[in-house]
């Protein structure tokens, strides 16, 4: 059953602004910081709950050590598990376009490679193109709900192997040496693989929610062929144009969304102009399916058994 998201009246709903119906709004007259009071805190936690991505203009006050103290007010800071934080900061992954991992071109959720990957990402714009350079998110909430009646019971009854080794040549035929080298001896130094349920259900709103992305290699009990028609045909509800919300950045917006029921793309249409965001993120929970079964992880080896 679905439990209420109540909204504190500490954010005035003059000051929250919808960016569609389905995903998205943009939250005005806050300065945020890590000495918010509680009942800001918690009434952001709850448009986020109910818009999946909250969006914040004019916060270029924040530096790396105020954005996490900020982001700390949600929970647990994690960092990535292969990409090392930010020297002095416990979380903030830096996202560099210049230097091989700043161009996040394909539809996923964070670090779902994992067992117990983000609930949330607090994304800061730090150096932003002239032209370019937006982010897209889709609700695979919202996603879940437009299924058929047959393909919900079919995704409800799926589960799918997560990985962050794939056949990145073949997903980015177009990426540079330097992207190359980053996702070989960086994103992948070790490798994990982790098995979740397709559909999840969120612990906060007990609702149903896809969980898929780029980090898919295969469903369980199927081949790579059947399996990749199947996650074409679910990513098509969820990447569904009315489903998503896009944002044109500039330095110094803040987005904060819900990783458990939504995925995101950055759009490469920027050229050589540089582009740098920084992410914090904090801890989540383990997956729970509708039948109660748990996410497991199944395999964790360095880089130097990829091949084995």
């Amino acid at each position: 059953m679905t439990r209420p998201i109540l909204v504190d009246a500490s954010i005035p709903e003059s000051d929250v602004a919808p960016l569609t119906v389905r995903v998205g709004a943009e939250i005005h007259n806050i300065r945020l910081s890590g000495d918010l009071p509680h009942a800001v805190v918690a009434a952001i936690n709850d448009l986020l709950l109910r818009h999946k991505v909250v969006l914040f203009r004019d916060q270029g006050h924040l530096d790396d050590a105020e954005q996490e103290r900020f982001a700390q007010r949600f929970g647990q800071l994690v960092p990535h598990p292969t990409q090392g934080p930010v020297a002095g900061t416990a979380s903030i992954l830096e996202l560099d376009s210049s230097r091989g991992g700043g161009r996040a071109d394909q539809w996923h959720t964070d670090v779902t490679f994992v067992e117990a990957y983000p609930k949330f990402s607090v994304l800061r714009g730090v150096v932003i193109p002239p032209a370019g350079g937006d982010t897209i998110w889709a609700n695979t909430t919202a996603a879940y709900e437009s299924l058929p009646t047959a393909l919900k019971l079919l995704a409800d009854n799926l589960w799918a192997v997560h990985s962050n080794a794939y056949d990145y040549a073949a997903v980015r035929p177009r990426a540079t040496e330097a992207e190359q080298r980053h996702f070989d001896e960086v994103f992948t130094a070790t490798v994990y693989e982790t098995e979740h349920p397709v559909v999840r259900v969120h612990p906060d709103t007990g609702e149903r929610t896809l969980l898929l992305g780029n980090f898919v290699q295969r469903f369980v009990g199927l081949s790579r062929n059947d399996s990749q028609k199947l996650y074409e045909l679910f990513q098509a509800y969820i990447t569904a144009p009315e489903n998503t919300v896009r944002w044109r950045w500039r330095a110094g917006d803040v987005a904060i969304w819900d990783n458990r029921a939504t995925q995101h793309y950055a759009v490469n249409d920027y050229g050589d102009q540089r582009s740098v965001v920084r992410r914090a993120t904090i801890n989540g929970d383990v997956p729970v399916g509708i039948d109660g079964r748990r996410s497991a992880t199944k395999a964790v080896k360095p880089a130097t058994a990829k091949a084995a």
